[in-house]
């Protein structure tokens, strides 16, 4: 099988068979990230444990193959990490997928399958927006955990 096959494969078991997807009704519209030119839509949810590492991260929401498997797989990649670890992490997402980082997914593990994506900027944002989401949630936390400490 070649890797771009393999690639293929990941990206559609994801997208088929999403990880931690899940109803988040408790999440209040005002937080659904969407994306406009396709319709993609999706919230996060992240639950800390008592060591304030990432113990669990589900998302919610509608969207293309590239944007559920991006989700699904982010969902996986976070879960055991800590804040600052989340919030690098996202950011080297991003990053490399809007062309502003010359690294590699390759360091990410599964996601390394939508390295091809870069290559269409429109489905670069189907890609980039559950991290967006993630992104926002993971810096809300922060706030809020400053706020509890501060």
């Amino acid at each position: 099988m070649a890797f771009d096959d393999l690639y293929q494969e990941i990206i559609l078991d994801h997208a088929r068979h999403p990880r931690n997807k899940e109803h988040l009704d408790f999440i209040s519209e005002d937080l659904v990230f969407e994306n406009p030119t396709c319709g993609d839509s999706v919230k996060v949810a992240v639950d800390l444990d008592e060591k304030e590492t990432i113990s669990r991260v589900r998302f919610d929401g509608d969207g293309c193959a590239i944007s559920t498997a991006s989700a699904s797989m982010m969902t996986e990649i976070l879960k055991g990490m800590a804040l600052p670890e989340a919030l690098k992490t996202a950011a080297t997402f991003m990053d490399i997928m809007t062309g502003d980082s010359d690294a590699s997914l390759e360091d990410l593990g599964e996601i390394e399958a939508l390295e091809g994506v870069r290559q269409f900027p429109q489905r670069v944002k189907c890609a980039t927006l559950p991290w967006h989401a993630v992104e926002h949630t993971l810096q809300t936390l922060v706030k809020e955990k400053q706020r509890n400490t501060g």
